[in-house]
């Protein structure tokens, strides 16, 4: 009795003690505080409000999380977890271990700071006694990162002061979630959520005992080691009575040494979209997309499937573009094959490789926009040797044959390279490329010459991206547009003509005529679609790109395939690469679809089932013998003309003739007319190549030749013909 007397007395002496050294001790630190205003403390709903993740998020146009992008590489947050999303088993091991009187104390624990004076005046270091409210209000001071915290009475006064002013404006659950989401865990961990989720594995509502003690043993000590986190976690577990399996709890703090790796498994359907959109440092944590979440896993499925079946031919790489033709949405973007690829990083849409023959709808149209072509027009594929600086270009067909003369409506469906060369000889080099870049395609930086005739046949590198948004163009008329993957729903930007409707239409009628292009696919391929489509495709050299884009009335998909790598397939083609891929999305996009063909624009009309623009169409009157067909006899395409510099220039005249019994003919030279072709025509040479045709009244060619005039010195006029 006598004991348990002389045990009261000198605990009241002790806490007598205490709080007259936390009056000495405050009065020395007072007079510093005399007249400083209270501390600005943010609310709850503005602490809560300016939490940022570590982690951005890409939505989908309908809201839907499909990708998750790590863009704060100093700390890892996740969202912010409210209280009732948290278990009740974590919330009273961390009151038990950081708070035990936290529902009761006004945000000071007096009880606690007065043990903690105690052992300060008996030499130990100021610590302890700080309670969740202390730390909360210590967590939010606007602190660099790193800046160190020194202990002392003045520091332990104004979190006192701050965690009043918390304590008056916030409610304890409010403390308690700010707490819990503010507080770092361990290393990097900052929070409930990243702690749970990197340690465990879980979302935070799912820790159990074991695991919940492991992590309120981290709050107070985030670098222990095993052994110590087990022992404390048994030690916090012994107050709380709880009983929780020990080897559950040595398991949990092993777990708790290795907290990297272990996130469960974000959302990653568009990671190549995301590295675009979710970019480190712009502030965007969470974006609304244009994208279509089960388009884009439709379209990633069917192309990992493409690639698995063509895998043994040396195909590890794919990509798929998706757009709408009217708004220029975006609603798939696929930029690789995932753990298939053979550089998962590499963005295959905005990567540029070698297009092969999937530009030559642009070449045509625009031949029949300068109206040097009609689909009805005749083209050679024949054998050709065309003079370049290295020596002959000589353009041979994907199957090594000729189909002689040919429309040009064939010419392209068919997919045929010659036709496509001497088309590109009638329009131009220069204009060619030039018209490409109008379409977007940045990549053509050096001069026509550079690519020479091969930029019919694709000589030039492009990018998926450019590719579809210039096909989108046939789709609309011939309007350029950009393409867009952010504001789904928004009107559409104002457009700019790049072709004329006209030219756009009679293009879009060749790429969808299963029957003209039967000569090189067959009338059965995967470009055969059950709804209206128009489309092509293109093998770059050396089978190193497949390339297959098209269109419908409402979609344009275009898909990449072949290496990242560059190093080039086995066997593989368009029709039989990208194609089956393409196929499958168009026919899931228009699905159900009963849309027919566009309507023809106004100036264009039909005539022996071929489209013609108005005034241009063949005379349908009956001819009692069929007139042979006009042709250009001299110079012979491919000529070679060295000028002799000795001989008087108005004797070294070069002679235009033709044959064929129309008067009307004329002679267009590079472009311009310069004479009637009823009689030949002496025409005075200068050095350069040169197109000429012979075409009829209304401008239509006939027939094309090419040739080059040399002004090297030479002893004699020399005429050397293929």
């Amino acid at each position: 009795m006598r004991r348990a007397s002389l045990a009261r007395a000198a605990l009241a002496i002790g806490i007598g003690a205490a709080f007259a050294a936390i009056a000495v001790a405050a009065s020395g630190v007072l007079w510093l505080e005399i007249g400083a205003p209270d501390p600005p403390i943010p609310t709850y709903a503005a602490a809560r409000g300016a939490w940022r993740p570590s982690d951005a998020r890409l939505l989908d146009r309908h809201g839907e999380v499909i990708q998750e992008r790590r863009i704060d590489a100093s700390r890892r947050r996740l969202d912010w977890m409210p209280l009732d999303r948290i278990s009740p088993a974590l919330l009273s091991a961390v009151i038990a271990s950081e708070d035990r009187r936290f529902f009761e104390h006004g945000g000071v624990d007096f009880r606690a700071l007065a043990g903690a004076v105690v052992r300060t005046t008996g030499g130990a270091p100021l610590r302890g006694a700080s309670t969740i409210t202390m730390q909360v209000a210590t967590l939010l001071e606007d602190v660099p990162a790193g800046t160190p915290r020194p202990r002392s009475l003045s520091r332990k006064w104004r979190q006192m002061r701050r965690a009043w002013t918390i304590e008056r404006g916030w409610t304890k659950r409010e403390i308690l979630e700010a707490y819990l989401n503010l507080a770092t865990f361990r290393g990097e961990l900052e929070g409930v959520a990243a702690a749970s989720g990197s340690i465990f594995g879980k979302a935070p509502h799912g820790l159990l005992d074991a695991e919940s003690l492991v992590l309120a043993v981290l709050l107070r000590a985030p670098g222990a080691g095993r052994a110590a986190i087990t022992r404390r976690a048994e030690i916090l577990d012994d107050a709380l009575g709880h009983g929780t399996d020990r080897a559950a709890i040595a398991e949990a703090a092993a777990r708790a040494l290795d907290a990297s790796g272990r996130m469960p498994a974000r959302v990653a359907l568009a990671p190549h979209a995301a590295a675009i959109l979710l970019r480190p440092g712009s502030g965007a944590i969470r974006v609304r997309s244009t994208l279509d979440a089960d388009l884009q896993r439709f379209a990633s499925e069917t192309l990992r499937r493409q690639l698995l079946t063509v895998g043994d031919r040396h195909v590890r790489d794919g990509a798929v573009l998706v757009v709408e033709n009217r708004t220029g949405d975006v609603l798939a973007y696929v930029g690789g094959s995932g753990s298939l690829s053979s550089a998962r990083q590499v963005d295959g849409i905005r990567a540029r490789r070698q297009a092969g023959s999937a530009l030559k709808p642009f070449l045509y149209g625009l031949a029949f926009e300068r109206r040097i072509l009609t689909p009805a027009s005749i083209l050679e594929d024949s054998p050709l040797d065309v003079p370049v600086a290295g020596g002959l270009y000589r353009p041979r067909n994907y199957d090594e044959t000729f189909l002689g003369p040919v429309s040009a409506r064939t010419a392209l469906a068919s997919s045929l390279n010659v036709p496509a060369v001497r088309t590109l000889e009638l329009v131009g080099e220069e204009s060619f490329a030039r018209r490409l870049r109008d379409l977007g395609f940045g990549g053509l930086t050096e001069a026509a010459d550079f690519y020479g005739p091969a930029l019919a046949l694709g000589s030039a590198d492009v990018s998926l991206w450019e590719m579809v948004n210039a096909y989108r163009t046939l789709a609309e008329g011939g309007l350029w547009r950009p393409l867009r993957m952010t504001g789904p729903g928004a009107a559409p930007p104002a457009g700019r003509r790049v072709f004329p409707e006209e030219a756009a239409f009679r293009v879009s009628s060749i790429l969808s005529d299963r029957e003209s292009r039967s000569a090189t696919f067959g009338l059965e391929s995967p470009l055969a679609t059950r709804a209206w489509t128009a489309v092509k495709t293109g093998t770059s050299k050396a089978m190193r790109d497949n390339w297959c884009v098209g269109y419908s009335r409402r979609y344009t998909v275009g898909v990449w395939v072949g290496n990242f790598s560059g190093e080039p397939m086995r066997d593989v083609s368009g029709v039989t690469g990208a194609a089956p891929v393409w196929s499958e999305i168009m026919e899931q996009l228009e699905a159900g679809s009963s849309g027919g063909p566009p309507d023809p624009p106004a100036g264009v009309v039909s005539a022996g089932n071929e489209w013609f623009l108005r005034g241009t169409e063949p005379d349908a009157s009956p001819h009692p013998f069929a007139a042979p067909m006009p042709a250009i006899v001299s110079p012979a395409s491919g000529s070679i003309i060295a000028l002799d510099p000795d001989i008087p220039p108005q004797r070294q005249r070069l002679v235009f003739e033709a044959e064929g019994n129309d008067s009307t003919m004329r002679w267009v030279l590079d472009g311009r007319p310069i004479a009637r072709a009823r009689a030949p025509f002496a025409w005075a040479p200068r050095p350069g190549k040169h197109t000429v045709s012979l075409v009829d009244r209304s401008r239509r060619p006939l027939d094309m030749v090419t040739f080059e005039v040399r002004g090297e010195r030479s002893r004699t006029s020399v005429t050397v013909s293929r």
